[in-house]
């Protein structure tokens, strides 16, 4: 597979920041503070891992490589969007090395391969995207935290409660059939479900499904208030152009994942295809908020294009480890201290718009929006805002000890009360 490294050394991240400018002799620091990133640049995740690492990029880019005095060193290595690699690859950056922590991958299969290897090391495994409910749930590991990305269930249950709100009662629901697709489906039906709506049908697809008419049959014959889709990658497209040339478009309101109206997807299509479509995400790409729409300008100037999610993700996961590097003075070999300063952190004007915390569990709080597909004056296709949930944490308003001791989402268990 093959490997880049870059190491910069323009400017200083603490001014850039708005923090002081700290000096690394001055607390016997020396040397460079070694950070070992891994995305899938090759294999079916190829696209969205190349997104968050230009995210990554731009942070680095936009605010010099150096920390508290010391340059900073990014290996940067393709975990092939295959968990084998992915560990191969986690071994070979920390072993032969010598990171001081690992941070990135996309998949959940490649990311709770890393998080195996963080839990029998002890080294710091930093998450920008990896969204496996697990992880910071049932199977917590102490030195494994997001920085950036979100437990998959906690982005729906909003939209759920959006859904029920605007009067829909019944709901049809169609998701990839893996561990993402059953989480994210099942934090929308137990939300859902438990706000007086029926769940009328469930459906499940392979990834990378071709042809999904044989489920739009069988869901118009169910004759939902509305439906909610989950897909990725290349079946988040198929599922928005085949919802409209099969004419289901203007006759059932089509709710989604974020993945399903990223930017990386609508782009490549038309408004006939997708305009008007609502999701719920962490990042809106036409939010007005500060930090949402600095990103956003300086990631289309760099790239030539608008930002999604992943970028977004690779962008904050950046933001939020270097302020945390400033505030313990560059001391990254102290994983102890680095993962409770992680942890301590309120990070404010991440490209998601307003401040983003840390749960004790490892997983951001943040707002999350609910979204709707607008075509913008300059003709491009955009996620607007139409309602903000803030703060919303991965247990949404239920207690945490109480809710854990429900079983996982998985097609068995949708946590649905009818």
């Amino acid at each position: 597979m093959q490997r880049r490294q870059f190491i910069t050394r323009t400017g200083q991240l603490g001014l850039a920041l708005g923090l002081p400018a700290l000096s690394a002799q001055a607390f016997g620091q020396t040397g460079p503070i070694k950070i070992g990133f891994m995305s899938p640049l090759t294999g079916v995740a190829a696209a969205p891992g190349r997104e968050m690492l230009d995210g990554w990029n731009l942070f680095w880019q936009q605010n010099g490589m150096q920390i508290a005095g010391r340059p900073v060193e990014i290996t940067v290595e393709d975990d092939g969007s295959n968990p084998d690699t992915a560990l191969q690859k986690a071994r070979r950056l920390h072993q032969q090395q010598g990171v001081h922590m690992l941070v990135g991958n996309v998949l959940a299969n490649t990311g709770l391969a890393v998080a195996e290897y963080a839990k029998t090391t002890g080294v710091p495994y930093l998450m920008p995207a990896v969204a496996a409910d697990e992880l910071t749930q049932r199977g917590r590991i102490p030195n494994v935290l997001r920085t950036g990305g979100f437990s998959a269930s906690q982005i729906t249950r909003p939209l759920a409660d959006w859904a029920i709100k605007r009067g829909y009662k019944r709901v049809v629901t169609l998701g990839q059939d893996y561990a993402f697709g059953h989480e994210q489906v099942g934090g929308f039906a137990q939300v859902f479900t438990e706000g007086g709506g029926t769940v009328v049908g469930q459906f499940w697809h392979p990834l990378n499904t071709p042809d999904l008419s044989t489920y739009l049959g069988q869901i118009r014959a169910l004759n939902p208030d509305c439906v909610f889709s989950v897909q990725t990658g290349a079946d988040s497209a198929r599922i928005l152009q085949q919802w409209a040339s099969y004419g289901f478009k203007d006759k059932i309101p089509l709710l989604t994942s974020q993945n399903v109206t990223d930017q990386s997807v609508i782009r490549t299509l038309t408004p006939a295809e997708c305009e008007g479509v609502i999701s719920s995400s962490h990042f809106a790409e036409a939010s007005e908020l500060p930090g949402t729409k600095s990103f956003v300008e300086n990631y289309d100037k760099q790239y030539k294009k608008l930002p999604g999610i992943f970028a977004a993700e690779g962008f904050t996961g950046a933001m939020w480890l270097a302020y945390a590097l400033n505030k313990m003075k560059g001391r990254s070999e102290d994983a102890k201290a680095l993962l409770n300063t992680l942890v301590s952190e309120v990070v404010e004007g991440t490209p998601f718009g307003k401040s983003v915390k840390m749960d004790t569990y490892g997983n951001p709080i943040f707002d999350v929006y609910v979204r709707r597909v607008v075509k913008r004056a300059d003709g491009k296709l955009v996620n607007t805002i139409v309602e903000t949930y803030p703060q919303v944490s991965q247990f949404w308003r239920y207690n945490p000890t109480d809710y854990l001791k429900q079983p996982p989402y998985s097609r068995a268990f949708q946590g649905t009360t009818k």
